[in-house]
């Protein structure tokens, strides 16, 4: 079974805009993983305008299932990371002032650094995931950086998979297979949602865990929180 976790951003989003501490981060984080979530994903920005590095502390103790830290490696992000040392990291190249992330990493440009970065976490017995886009250039060198994981870039299969462009599954089946074969482990996230994410699931048999957030935390206002993670969880069963 592909393991969900959920990027709980938006929760923290919808608190920081009134002040105070309603909805409280940690009790949803409990709830999440009550309605079975395999993990929890935080993805804290330079501005903090949802996930704080505070929040970032204060769930580690709380999460009890998989616990996954995305973000550009810069110096104050690594530091935490190896303050909490959670299941995994997720590294994303994503802009001081990018809404939300769009583009994965070139592992040809930015190798040694990559290499330098990753190696650290490792030698911390922390799970690496490297970002990308679904194109196999930047898949051949990551023998040299050494991660464990990659997370698929999937906005790109959402939008043609909205219009019925189906076909655009199939950069990402191709890349799934060459990880396989490098023995590099598989995950995704971007505008996963309730309706394209079974065919990605279906098509990626290698598939090990996907991050939703923006989709999930939206279609719980209209389903609940709990029956929207019961129905991912059937549908990447």
């Amino acid at each position: 079974m592909t393991k969900l976790s959920v990027n709980i951003n938006k929760i923290a989003t919808l608190r920081n805009a009134r002040g105070g501490n309603n909805p409280d981060l940690l009790e949803f984080a409990k709830k999440i993983q009550i309605f079975g979530a395999q993990g929890i994903t935080v993805h804290p920005r330079p501005d903090e305008r949802h996930i704080r590095y505070s929040d970032v502390y204060d769930l580690s103790p709380i999460v009890n299932t998989e616990f996954n830290i995305e973000g550009n490696p810069n110096e104050k992000f690594i530091k935490m990371v190896l303050d909490i040392k959670p299941t995994q990291v997720t590294l994303v190249p994503d802009g001081v002032n990018d809404i939300t992330s769009s583009s994965g990493w070139n592992t040809i440009k930015h190798e040694s650094f990559l290499t330098e970065v990753v190696g650290e976490f490792k030698r911390n017995n922390i799970r690496t995931s490297i970002f990308l886009n679904p194109e196999p250039k930047f898949i051949e060198n990551l023998h040299k950086i050494g991660t464990d994981r990659i997370e698929l870039y999937t906005e790109d299969y959402a939008v043609n998979y909205q219009q019925g462009n189906y076909s655009a599954i199939d950069p990402y089946v191709d890349c799934a297979k060459l990880l396989n074969q490098l023995n590099i482990g598989v995950n995704a996230g971007h505008d996963l949602s309730l309706k394209n994410i079974e065919f990605f699931k279906k098509k990626i048999n290698n598939l090990l865990e996907v991050s939703i957030g923006h989709a999930l935390i939206t279609e719980s206002l209209i389903m609940g929180l709990e029956s929207v993670i019961k129905s991912y969880l059937q549908k990447l069963s």
